[in-house]
């Protein structure tokens, strides 16, 4: 990768598409610092923390969340509106066909995304002000939203704190609006895919705020603590050999040969060539742990925000990240092996690949055209997802079972889906990086 930097440098357009992207990033982290009026920023903290869910995100927003900031909700929106819209075009044919009528139809899925993405920052923005805007989060002497809302404040004073609720929704709903912005310049001007990159800066920065409060504790009070010390040096091997692991499965992938029957048109042959069908092993990526913390995190949320006190003990007794029994770990596995498969047959489909190869004239060596590839193809599939599958659920499950060990609750700065999503967008950089240096010296060569 510093290879590919230190070539990215030479050429000149693409040197300014990098300054480009480092400009946008640095607004995009100067905007998680802009303070909204009326935001208690102690009690968004103190409620990110108690959460799972809500203290995932506030890492992909490098802390801005946890702080109340114009970006609390980061691209988060942008990205549930997406994963919607992918599960949508799947189970609603006239998005299907849609998404398969090329570039103009990805421009009106694109545009529909947006519009998701800004509804769901309103009501997201409408749940934390209900699950914190009675408890001294807002401004205070302010009313509850869900009191104004139930005509509990009823005269000039409840009205007033009304309208300052909707400033609040604005700012918010503006900042996710902004964020989307800045990711799609990223994409446009920039080097590789925006949103990534905003989520991987927001990663990076929670963990240098992450390792600055870890040095401070180490060296307080002027002195030298040798506890803190020596579990901040085995939380940094964990990290990198799971970040080893991670690059080592992410990279792996099975080659199916392709072989291409020889065909004469006219005076030319044509065919008669050997390529491969990759597929990776984690080729679902992050995907199926989102979709797994999301499920047993989601039912925590919403009895924060109703304030089902009872039934959030209950939960985080016995299906909570902190539970001391194995219902979680098993719960979360089950579920993370269901979601690989299931967005396995999202993203690949044997049996369309198959009739492609037929209709080119092609063959896997061994198997038969037709159903019996479209068989075989489907079993590797299967295997590899299976592999894949078992791999997230250990990655979920053992480096947060050490690291809390370590004392250090929810990983640091890196949990198990911060760690997939630095690396696949680091990944992703270098080989952007690669193929613009290869299309320049294609250039150069044609000239």
């Amino acid at each position: 990768m510093f290879e590919t930097l230190k070539n990215a440098f030479k050429v000149k357009e693409i040197r300014v598409k990098i300054y480009w992207t480092l400009l946008f990033l640095f607004i995009y982290r100067i905007g998680c610092y802009i303070p909204v009026p009326g935001i208690g920023t102690s009690l968004f903290g103190e409620g990110v923390s108690d959460n799972s869910y809500l203290n995932i995100m506030s890492m992909m927003t490098g802390g801005s969340l946890a702080n109340g900031t114009l970006f609390a909700m980061g691209i988060g929106p942008y990205i549930n509106a997406s994963i919607i819209m992918q599960l949508l075009a799947v189970a609603i044919p006239p998005l299907e066909r849609l998404s398969k009528q090329g570039e103009e139809g990805r421009k009106k899925i694109a545009s529909y995304t947006r519009y998701l993405a800004v509804l769901l920052a309103i009501l997201q923005s409408i749940g934390i002000l209900v699950s914190y805007g009675g408890d001294g989060g807002v401004v205070q002497g302010q009313a509850s939203l869900s009191a104004i809302i139930s005509g509990g404040v009823a005269n000039v004073n409840g009205f007033t704190n009304f309208l300052s609720y909707c400033i609040i929704i604005l700012f918010y709903t503006a900042g996710t609006c902004l964020t989307m912005w800045i990711g799609e310049r990223i994409t446009d001007y920039g080097v590789s895919n925006g949103i990534s990159l905003l989520i991987f800066a927001g990663i990076i920065a929670s963990a240098g705020i992450f390792f600055g409060n870890q040095f401070q504790t180490v060296f307080a009070g002027g002195g030298f603590d040798r506890q803190a010390f020596l579990v901040l040096i085995v939380y940094v091997l964990v990290v990198v050999i799971v970040f080893a692991a991670i690059v080592f499965v992410d990279l792996a992938e099975r080659k199916i040969k392709v072989q291409y029957a020889k065909q004469v048109k006219g005076r030319k042959m044509y065919g008669g060539q050997e390529t491969v069908i990759p597929i990776k092993v984690n080729a679902n990526g992050v995907m199926p742990l989102i979709f797994a913390f999301s499920i047993l995190t989601f039912p925590e949320l919403i009895m924060t925000l109703f304030g089902w006190q009872n039934a959030l003990n209950w939960w985080q007794l016995w299906l909570g990240a902190g539970s001391p029994y194995p219902f979680y770990a098993i719960v979360l596995s089950l579920l993370i092996v269901f979601f690989a498969f299931f967005y396995s047959q999202i993203q690949f489909n044997p049996e369309d690949i198959s009739k492609t190869i037929q209709q080119n004239g092609g063959f896997v060596p061994g198997i038969r055209p037709g159903k019996p590839t479209a068989e075989h193809l489907k079993k590797i599939s299967n295997r590899l997802t299976l592999f894949g599958a078992i791999f997230l659920a250990l990655l979920a499950l053992i480096p947060t079972v050490i690291l809390n060990l370590l004392n250090i609750p929810g990983g640091g700065a890196f949990n198990a889906t911060g760690m997939l999503i630095c690396v696949s967008v680091a990944l992703e950089f270098n080989t952007a990086l690669e193929s613009q240096i290869m299309m320049k010296n294609y250039k150069g060569f044609l000239k």
